[in-house]
């Protein structure tokens, strides 16, 4: 294997990096960063990708995210792959808890009733397994899908317009670069033929 190390990793040394890795914490977040910046295509078109995958992450409909990213991004003329990065970034294992108790809260207090959970027992694994989706959906999904429509309308909006500028500085900054290379070639040939 080419970059196989010559002394594997012992023990102590694979539970050191998985609870304090190496490269940081951070380095995930500017791989998804450099990843969005350098995609080919224009700078609307990668904002809005990101920010429908950041709007649908905040949905409670996990088995279809991506599909509902894609769509999103097709609607208004984005990039799938950056609706996929969107996606993957802002909806994960780490950030799911944190979003899922905020459209809670959120939809409760924009429908404007109680807890409809207090005083009963509901069974979720059994109504999931069962696919009992009407049973499902006034206590649980309807306070979830209204709450989430807030956060993430404010969220994409905000990535939408951080991220246009970016790529459009990034890629005013690349395109200003090779065209500076392209001249000093063009120089040096000059040089070299007189």
């Amino acid at each position: 294997m080419l970059f196989r190390r010559r002394k594997p990793a012992g023990f102590r040394e694979k539970v050191r990096e998985v609870l304090w890795p190496r490269k940081g914490f951070l380095r995930p977040l500017r791989y998804f960063t450099m990843r969005v910046l350098r995609l080919t295509a224009s700078p609307h078109a990668v904002a809005m990708g990101v920010a429908a995958g950041i709007f649908v992450s905040w949905t409670p409909f996990i088995g279809v995210h991506f599909v509902m990213a894609f769509v999103l991004s097709y609607l208004f003329s984005g990039n799938m792959v950056a609706a996929a990065l969107g996606c993957a970034a802002f909806g994960n294992p780490l950030t799911y808890p944190f979003i899922w108790g905020a459209t809670w809260e959120i939809g409760h207090l924009l429908l404007a009733r109680q807890d409809t959970m207090q005083g009963h027992a509901i069974d979720l694994g059994a109504l999931f397994h069962e696919l009992h989706f009407s049973e499902l959906w006034r206590p649980v999904l309807e306070p979830m899908l209204i709450g989430s429509i807030p956060p993430a309308l404010l969220t994409s909006v905000i990535v939408y317009f951080g991220t246009f500028y970016a790529v459009k500085g990034f890629q005013t900054r690349r395109r200003e670069r090779l065209m500076e290379r392209a001249r000093m070639r063009l120089l040096d040939a000059v040089q070299e033929t007189v």
